[in-house]
């Protein structure tokens, strides 16, 4: 965790004063099955595309190629931040939190996204928390720190919980969350249609969550794949912010794999707004096809 925020800070730095202004809020709304479901805008980090975070140990020249390739620009890495809302059983379940207050990303327009999607703070019954990394819980405490959802039990994977505990950076907001938490462990139900589903690698507990309605299935693949072009097109690439970068290829790869073979349905918190969309076969790798 210490590793990730000092990566951030240093690489995110050399680029935050060329980051826009935060626009409004923003919600895209679609269905899993009967379930209605909320894509929900918190921001945007952009990174230098230097070797140091996506493609590490790649020529930056090959990343760009990618880059390039999908029209986009080839000095920066662009990743968005959604969280996801699904209503399910009378509850609201919140996927992750966002960035909230970090410094390195143009982020926090969470709560204003949840309100224009029609919903209070107090609204929200159960977060469902991928891992700890700071723009997957940067959202659950206010600038007070106070709960920014105050009526939600917090789920995380038993095996993350204890690392953020051990966490010295984090040792405020595991004091703040404390009393709601409520670990789980892979293949336990969060809420009615929604089980936890161990993805290993990128931190100690990783994971995501499968969605299930009426036959139709989405998965919340958590930080499984970062970024649309890079992680999918070529998912061996290492990712400076795994913790057990071998495992996490592998479970990359796997869950790539999965998707494209029965043409799952996934949502990714950092691709493009609203991050739902298909994985395809592209020769030995994949593609992003977005809804």
């Amino acid at each position: 965790m210490k590793l990730f925020r000092s990566l951030f800070l240093l690489l995110v730095g050399i680029v935050s004063s060329a980051l826009a202004a935060p626009v409004g809020p923003e919600f895209y709304q679609f269905k899993i099955g009967a379930l209605e479901a909320w894509a929900l805008k918190d921001g945007d980090i952009t990174l230098p595309n230097d070797g140091k975070t996506y493609g590490v140990g790649q020529p930056t020249a090959d990343v760009a190629t990618l880059l390039q390739a999908a029209g986009q620009p080839t000095d920066t890495v662009k990743l968005s931040i959604q969280p996801l809302l699904v209503r399910t059983g009378g509850k609201l379940v919140l996927f992750d939190t966002g960035a909230g207050r970090e410094p390195w990303a143009v982020a926090g327009r969470l709560p204003a996204s949840l309100q224009a999607a029609g919903f209070k703070l107090t609204d929200v019954t159960d977060i469902f928390i991928s891992h700890g990394h700071p723009d997957h819980v940067g959202g659950l405490l206010d600038a007070s720190g106070a709960l920014t959802f105050p009526n939600a039990s917090i789920h995380l994977a038993a095996a993350e919980w204890a690392s953020i505990q051990k966490t010295p950076a984090q040792v405020e907001l595991a004091r703040g969350i404390a009393a709601k938490v409520v670990p789980f462990q892979p293949g336990e139900q969060i809420a009615p249609g929604v089980t936890a589903v161990n993805i290993a690698g990128h931190t100690p507990g990783h994971a995501g969550a499968e969605i299930a309605s009426q036959g139709e299935r989405l998965l919340y693949i958590g930080d499984t794949a970062h970024q649309s072009i890079i992680s999918v097109q070529r998912p061996d690439w290492r990712i400076a912010f795994d913790v057990d970068d071998t495992t996490s290829r592998a479970s990359r790869r796997a869950l790539l794999q999965k998707a494209a073979d029965e043409n799952l349905r996934i949502y990714a918190v950092h691709f493009p707004f609203p991050g739902l969309g298909h994985v395809s076969h592209a020769g030995a790798n994949f593609v992003w096809i977005p809804e």
